[in-house]
């Protein structure tokens, strides 16, 4: 699997988002796609995570009700619609992906920054 994301941007606080990934991969039944955010001086934390099968979907407390993870089997792509988005929101986001029966993910896109201003 490869992946690509795309879609950062600058944004007022209270305003919205959305950052599109890329999957080449024969076949990403068997993976579940996350996103993550590495904020300034913290770590890498997972946001949101889909399973592609069947779109079982996880989220972090701190986006749950303003993020949505959703995909699209057909163009093959994983979406994060941000909303009402906060300062605390800035940082480099990215897309990952590991197989179902992994405990980590390792396949990794290149980030895409977010700059969140009051």
């Amino acid at each position: 699997v490869q992946l690509q994301a795309s879609g950062g941007g600058s944004v007022q606080a209270g305003g919205s988002l959305r950052l599109s990934c890329a999957a080449s991969a024969r076949t990403l039944s068997l993976y579940v796609l996350a996103w993550f955010r590495q904020a300034p001086g913290k770590e890498r934390e997972i946001l949101a995570s889909i399973r592609w099968s069947v779109q079982t979907t996880k989220y972090a407390d701190s986006v749950k009700g303003r993020f949505t993870v959703s995909r699209d089997s057909t163009k093959k792509m994983v979406y994060l619609q941000m909303n009402n988005l906060k300062p605390e929101d800035t940082g480099v986001y990215y897309c990952a992906a590991k197989v179902l029966s992994a405990t980590s993910y390792d396949v990794w896109g290149q980030g895409t920054q977010v700059t969140v201003s009051s």
